[in-house]
């Protein structure tokens, strides 16, 4: 970045006729700026009393006086920002002054003699002679010609001037994007390969301009005029493009028309040229005045235009022409006024570099081939850009498994691959949607509902109850032959003297005679009792698995087995250490992954600093007009080092992550096996234990072995009596099974009665044992029992 004050220099009109001594003078010297003292006598005829000032002096970076020729006019003025432009940098060079002063001999020159050329004549054989001696760079040019008349914009190069009228040609207008860059819609762009195609378009330009002959000059321009070079520089094999441009602007001359006294066409000219000169004026001051928050560059077309030239992006020039002739002095005046305030504006111009669209463009496809490269050498599958119909079917399975598991702590899992995740998404809105189109079916739960609340009313529901009792029993019988087994261990392990202070203490605590069988049946068989309260859920949830479809899940009972044959089996401690090992490997890739893409936008970083590195070197020798050193910078030297660690260090992390995945893959495979067939032996064990309880225990009716008492008063006394005495373990027998016992004229009356008193029976009643998890037991079993006779209907 380049920070400077706008240039300023002043060129001084040589007269017609010799004029008189003692008007100006120049003060040029070496160690002092040039300044210009313009002298202004006092007129006898505005009285004795005169306090008008009679000298004003001006600084100037240089004063060419009336002799200066145009080569010294290019060399010290416009030389220089050609230089700049060559080297990626904005330049513009404008005219100021009043009318007839010389702007347009100093921008254009004369057409008398060769060598009158002006700036842009010059301008353009000097670009080209350079560009020509450039042989490391490849270079395009292009030229535009801006003509603002009467407040409008015009292009000069249109093809179209001579055949039409103006008002027949497209005005040229001003756009404006949201970082306030300017454009120019119908403003063409001409290519020029040669010097000899600029000045044609230079030439073009000229003729189509709005000229007419005033009091003032015969050849007044009547407009503003823009001539831009659009100069862009490529490095073979680059990707790195500069772009600048050259803004060499004449502008039309201000006037007083009281003095000129010009009238129609010529004033109304006159009127826009003073207004955009006074617009230029306002910015001129505004950027001048510090915190000025406003600069009013939209209030003209021509500020709008020259916004990068006015305290932006670029390294501005101005030439104040002066026409120091007695009738002239006020005017002069004015324009060196002017030029001191436009030299208090502080422009920044910095390095027009861009990438290439058209190469970054083929590095964005080639890094995101790379990556997709990448993703399929890690993912071990070539990504796609649409799933495809097994993948899509595979998904939905994973999301009706994951819908019907019961866990709550269950995970979809799907990967990293964003397609799957948003696919998955998309299945689940789908599901939902059609839920809330169609809505639950409430009709059928709550027949189902009115069904069970009324009861089993048929034979056959009695039966189906029968057997799921039957069924629960079984279970629930394998259970306590598991917990025997468990307590036999257990009671192994301890001494012996401690299990004989333990049986007298049994015996105590039990109702019991030592001698009666039935004591030590009560603790298994008061476990059943668990399953016999649920029994009527059981049974709802099979009528409405039966109506809905869906499938019955592993029983309470059956899940506790599995638990504890899963506990028990030799594959479980191999499990267990899987388990933990591939906890230790996720948690490992994870900060794996986590410390590689810290790596990659480490390396990201350090490209970033070396390509600034080259930028600031590069500004940095333009700025100081020194070569850039041949000799390797250590700083850069230090980043290209790191950047080489950190590619090293990315590479054997990501070898190390592939390997983990391999692994982590095998243990997944080694579990999945592990489960299977652990699942296969429980279930070949839960169907040999089933069977031998069938043939060991086949069902028995339970009123076939209670005979009914005679209907005596002693009778009814013995039998309440037994009943106060048994345990729950005659309570079991002679209860009643929901079948179709319930309908049989067999059944007597004294079955009934038996069945009322039970059912009847407070709890508090009932004999306890002294241990806590057996009373708690019998409890249990007996308020089943009573639900169970209360929802038949026997009570």
């Amino acid at each position: 970045m380049v920070k400077q004050t706008i240039q300023i220099f002043a060129r001084v009109k040589p007269t017609v006729r010799k004029q008189q001594q003692g008007i100006y003078s120049i003060d040029e010297d070496e160690k002092l700026t040039p300044s210009l003292e313009i002298i202004l006598p006092r007129d006898l005829a505005d009285g004795f009393v005169n306090n008008k000032r009679e000298s004003y002096k001006f600084k100037f970076q240089r004063i060419f006086d009336q002799d200066a020729k145009q080569e010294a006019i290019f060399e010290n003025i416009a030389k220089p920002v050609a230089e700049s432009v060559l080297a990626g940098y904005n330049g513009t060079i404008f005219a100021y002054g009043q009318t007839s002063s010389g702007k347009t001999f100093t921008i254009t020159g004369g057409a008398e003699r060769y060598s009158d050329r002006g700036i842009i004549p010059r301008t353009l054989s000097y670009i080209f002679e350079q560009l020509q001696k450039d042989s490391s760079k490849i270079y395009t040019t292009h030229i535009s010609y801006l003509e603002i008349y009467n407040e409008c914009g015009y292009d000069l190069l249109d093809p179209r001037h001579e055949a039409s009228t103006l008002e027949d040609l497209p005005k040229v207008t001003v756009l404006e994007d949201p970082d306030q860059n300017i454009h120019l819609k119908n403003l063409s762009l001409h290519q020029a390969t040669t010097e000899e195609e600029a000045l044609n378009l230079l030439f073009l330009g000229d003729t189509n301009r709005m000229i007419a002959e005033t009091p003032m000059n015969q050849a007044s321009t009547r407009s503003h005029c823009i001539f831009t070079i659009h100069l862009s520089s490529k490095e073979p094999g680059s990707a790195t493009v500069r772009r600048a441009k050259l803004h060499l602007v004449d502008l039309a001359g201000s006037e007083r028309v009281a003095k000129t006294g010009v009238g129609g066409q010529l004033l109304t000219e006159a009127k826009y040229i003073n207004l955009s000169l006074h617009y230029l004026e306002q910015v001129i001051v505004a950027l001048s005045e510090k915190h000025r928050s406003h600069i009013p560059y939209r209030n003209s077309m021509m500020t709008s235009v020259l916004r990068d030239s006015l305290g932006g992006n670029c390294m501005t020039t101005m030439i104040a022409t002066l026409s120091l002739e007695k009738r002239n002095i006020d005017e002069s005046i004015s324009t060196c006024r002017f030029a001191q305030r436009v030299a208090l504006i502080r422009n920044e111009a910095v390095l027009n570099e861009e990438i290439d669209p058209r190469l970054m463009i083929l590095r964005l496809q080639k890094e995101i081939q790379e990556l997709k490269d990448e993703l399929a050498l890690v993912t071990g599958e070539q990504r796609t850009e649409a799933l495809t119909e097994a993948e899509l079917l595979q998904l939905e399975k994973l999301i009706t498994s994951f819908l019907e598991d019961q866990d709550p702590e269950s995970k979809l899992e799907v990967g990293a691959d964003m397609r799957k995740i948003h696919h998955c998404f998309h299945y689940l809105k789908k599901l939902l949607t059609d839920k809330k189109i169609h809505g639950p079916s409430r009709a059928p739960f709550s027949e189902v509902k009115d069904q069970v609340n009324q009861g089993p009313s048929t034979e056959e529901e009695y039966k189906k109850l029968r057997e799921i009792l039957q069924q629960r029993d079984n279970e629930i019988n394998i259970l306590v032959n598991m917990l025997k087994k468990e307590k036999k261990k257990a009671q192994d392990a301890l001494h012996s003297s401690s299990m004989d202070r333990g049986e007298p203490r049994r015996s105590q605590s039990s109702p019991f005679p030592p001698g009666n069988p039935e004591g030590l049946r009560t603790l298994p068989l008061s476990a059943p009792t668990q399953a016999q309260d649920s029994s009527v859920i059981q049974y709802r949830s099979s009528l409405l698995h039966r109506k809905t479809g869906v499938r019955e899940e592993m029983s309470l009972g059956r899940q506790e087995a599995f638990e504890i044959f899963k506990r028990d089996h030799a594959d479980s401690v191999t499990i267990e250490d899987n388990k933990q090992i591939l906890k230790q490997r996720f948690s490992e890739a994870k900060s794996l992954g986590e410390s590689i893409n810290e790596a990659r936008r480490k390396i990201g970083r350090l490209k970033e600093e070396i390509t600034q590195r080259h930028v600031q070197q590069v500004a940095l020798g333009i700025s100081e007009n020194t070569t850039v050193p041949s000799a390797p910078d250590p700083m850069e030297e230090k980043l290209r080092s790191q950047l080489e660690e950190e590619k090293t260090r990315y590479k054997t992390m990501f070898m190390r992550l592939k390997a983990l995945k391999v692994e982590i893959e095998h243990l997944q495979l080694l579990m999945d096996k592990a489960k299977v067939k652990l699942q296969k032996e429980f279930d070949a064990w839960w169907a040999e234990e089933a069977t031998s309880l069938q043939v060991n225990s086949p069902p028995v009716n339970l009123f076939n072995h209670v005979k009914p008492f005679p209907q005596t008063p002693e009778s009814q006394h013995k039998r309440s009596q037994l009943l106060s005495n048994q345990s729950d373990v005659y309570t079991r027998k002679i209860l009643p099974s929901p079948g179709p016992l319930l309908h049989s004229q067999e059944q007597s009356s004294t079955g009934t009665r038996l069945e009322d008193s039970i059912a009847k029976r407070p709890v508090s009643s009932v004999p306890l044992t002294g241990d806590s998890q057996t009373d708690s037991d019998i409890l249990a079993f007996i308020k089943a029992r009573q639900s169970i006779l209360q929802r038949t209907g026997c009570q």
